[in-house]
């Protein structure tokens, strides 16, 4: 008996070895075949269990001669991307493959191969199984392919149009002038410190993206509905939750994409044994969120079956509500011969949840980032500032108009701006795609033809393209000693009007068929416009994001606000007070200063990307809201 367990565990053993060899050596020779440079390592960096140890394998995996793994090492390291992001590309080829027993991944950043892949959706589809965890509310236009997708991102794009976009405008210049207000405290002076303003930012997008995906208006403290404000504004817009529920909506909804990670990954019976204050925050808040989406759906299904279904502001799930019950009457029968597309209660709530996760912790983040980068670079604010006064002068904000004011902001230093921080800080650092498991498919990279195995998987490297010096103009570094400046923050780059680097060429047996959605570049045409494929903030082809027009509108109408009348400066609190500050000259206010920038300038080297790309744990930048006019520093640095 003992004899037999052996031998079939010896069994099991080889079999489990001949499995990994014949892998290995089979994905060695289509890695060959491919022409693209190749590396072998032990196991997959998208591996998750290899994630999880990375640390303890990739130690043993360097206990090898040295050339098996001094080249490919850093990739072995989770958020590498961001961290390596062109570096590795110039050492190892703007394209080239990592190999293990059990996958083939192809990582590029060069923007001809990008333009190919993100243009041909069927061959290079997004591996779902990776997005499976978005599913757990209902699937969505992010977590499906194929002909279910189509109808999907067909029926959510319907929302995202210049009408709508318009409305964005108009509620992000009324929430960022309370957010403001906040800023500015009880005296309405500011000049306070803040120890980080990411919360803020998270707040501000967190009650824009309220609006966008519920028509709901949320208030910040302080704030009061008028009198004859709809009953549904006042259940759900203020900071006290409403019977039924034990955290108000906007509370809710912080909370969930708080602990959005845990939610995800951990099954529900862990999180409620374990003893965790954080489980028990997390599974109350979705408790409470599940529980506000399944509310404002049936509101809306009421609205449509009653006949009070007029579109009114940008509300996406009552757009899908209105999509998957325009046509049926409240006994719940359908017009007769109706072959209406038509989405599930899940997959509405699924959809509107995407969308939230989308819009909000993507555009805080960048929101976040630019702000940090203005106060570090006095020189781009006081551009920025002469640009929204010569296209804005004094005028009250409320009455800015969306047609008049957008493209020419977009064409300025606010567009350039925000161009540049998604440049260097994309949300989204590696898009991940695959090769279709039906057939090999070939790109070719300046005229020679290479192929990708079937069934391989691809990272387009967001983070790397965007700072690769063979698609931007560059200047030698004024911050570093670098040669460069592809790795600095500098937005007037993009008034360099040369933007011959790369052509956009039609690409074969690319998607023709019209999706839905915004179709129209990502930068302005008074700016420089890069190759395509060397950026893509929001990915690009059929699978771009279909909030993208939105995100950037949030943007441009937030920074207007803010810095038509104020200035952002770094917090120096660290190394001087206020008293000591008072009395420097202008030599010592600029050299403290220097200490407050290259500290700013370090923290950000420091983001991470789990969901999205930002600070994490104690990594934070201090800064501090100034009237213009009564600025400490910002007025005299001279970069």
């Amino acid at each position: 008996m003992f004899s037999t367990i052996l031998l079939l565990l010896g069994a099991a053993v080889i079999y489990f070895v001949f499995n990994i060899v014949s892998g290995l050596r089979a994905n060695i020779t289509a890695a060959k075949r491919s022409g693209f440079p190749y590396f072998v390592v032990p196991i997959s960096p998208w591996n998750r269990i290899g994630q999880i140890f990375h640390k303890f394998w990739s130690r043993l995996f360097r206990l090898l001669p040295r050339k098996y793994w001094e080249d490919i090492e850093p990739i072995l390291n989770p958020n590498w991307q961001y961290a390596e992001n062109h570096k590795i590309f110039a050492k190892l080829g703007d394209t080239f493959l990592v190999v293990s027993p059990g996958r083939i991944i192809c990582f590029t950043e060069n923007a001809e191969a990008i333009h190919q892949i993100t243009s041909k959706r069927e061959a290079f589809p997004k591996p779902t199984k990776s997005y499976a965890i978005l599913a757990q509310y209902g699937q969505n236009v992010v977590t499906l392919e194929g002909a279910a997708w189509r109808m999907h991102r067909k029926i959510t794009s319907a929302s995202f149009n210049e009408r709508n976009a318009a409305l964005v405008f108009r509620e992000c210049i009324s929430q960022t002038q309370g957010l403001i207000n906040i800023w500015l405290g009880s005296d309405g002076l500011g000049n306070k410190t803040f120890k980080t303003l990411e919360h803020d930012t998270a707040s501000l997008m967190l009650n824009i993206i309220a609006n966008i995906g519920f028509g709901l208006k949320i208030l910040w403290p302080g704030q009061e509905f008028p009198p004859d404000a709809d009953p549904r504004l006042t259940k759900y817009g203020t900071h006290e939750p409403p019977p039924g529920h034990t955290l108000s909506f906007v509370e809710a909804l912080a909370r969930t994409l708080k602990y959005l990670i845990l939610l995800l990954i951990a099954p529900k019976w862990i999180l409620k044994i374990i003893p965790n204050e954080h489980a028990k925050q997390a599974l109350e808040a979705e408790a409470n969120f599940l529980g506000y989406m399944n509310e404002f759906l049936q509101e809306k299904i009421e609205d449509v079956q009653k006949g009070n279904n007029a579109e009114q502001g940008l509300d996406i799930m009552g757009s899908l509500v209105r999509t998957s019950y325009g046509d049926v009457p409240a006994n719940g029968s359908t017009k007769k011969g109706t072959s209406v597309a038509r989405l599930s209660d899940s997959e509405i709530i699924g959809n509107a949840f995407v969308n939230i996760v989308a819009g909000h912790e993507t555009t805080a983040n960048v929101l976040h980032f630019t702000l940090a980068y203005l106060a570090s670079s006095p020189a781009s604010q006081r551009r920025l500032q002469r640009d929204i006064d010569n296209l804005l002068g004094n005028t009250d904000a409320e009455t800015w108009d969306y047609d008049a004011c957008l493209n020419p902001l977009l064409g300025s230093m606010v567009g350039a701006v925000i161009n540049e921080t998604l440049r260097l800080l994309p949300p989204v650092v590696d898009i991940p795609k695959m090769v279709t498991p039906a057939q090999d498919q070939s790109i070719t990279i300046q005229g020679v033809g290479h192929v990708l195995p079937r069934d391989s998987s691809i990272g387009v490297v967001v983070a790397a393209a965007q700072r690769s010096p063979r698609y931007w103009p560059t200047k030698p570094s004024k911050v570093t000693s670098a040669e460069t400046d592809i790795n600095d923050f500098v937005p007037e780059r993009w008034f360099q009007t040369d933007s011959t680097k790369g052509s956009s060429t039609a690409v074969e047996n690319g998607d023709t068929e019209d999706f839905g959605g915004y179709t129209g570049s990502d930068t302005s045409a008074q700016l420089y416009r890069p190759p395509r494929g060397s950026f893509i903030p929001f990915s690009d082809g059929a699978r771009a994001c279909l909030g993208r027009r939105v995100a950037i509108v949030e943007l441009v109408s937030a920074l207007a606000v803010i810095f038509q009348k104020y200035s952002i400066e770094l917090a120096v609190d660290e190394w001087a007070s206020d008293e000591k500050v008072a009395n420097m000259s202008q030599y010592e206010k600029a050299s403290l200063y220097k200490l407050a920038q290259e500290k700013s300038r370090d923290t950000v080297k420091e983001a991470r990307s789990y969901i999205t790309l930002k600070l994490h744990g104690d990594k934070y930048i201090p800064v501090r809201l100034v009237k213009r006019g009564s600025e400490r520093f910002v007025n005299c640095i001279d970069s």
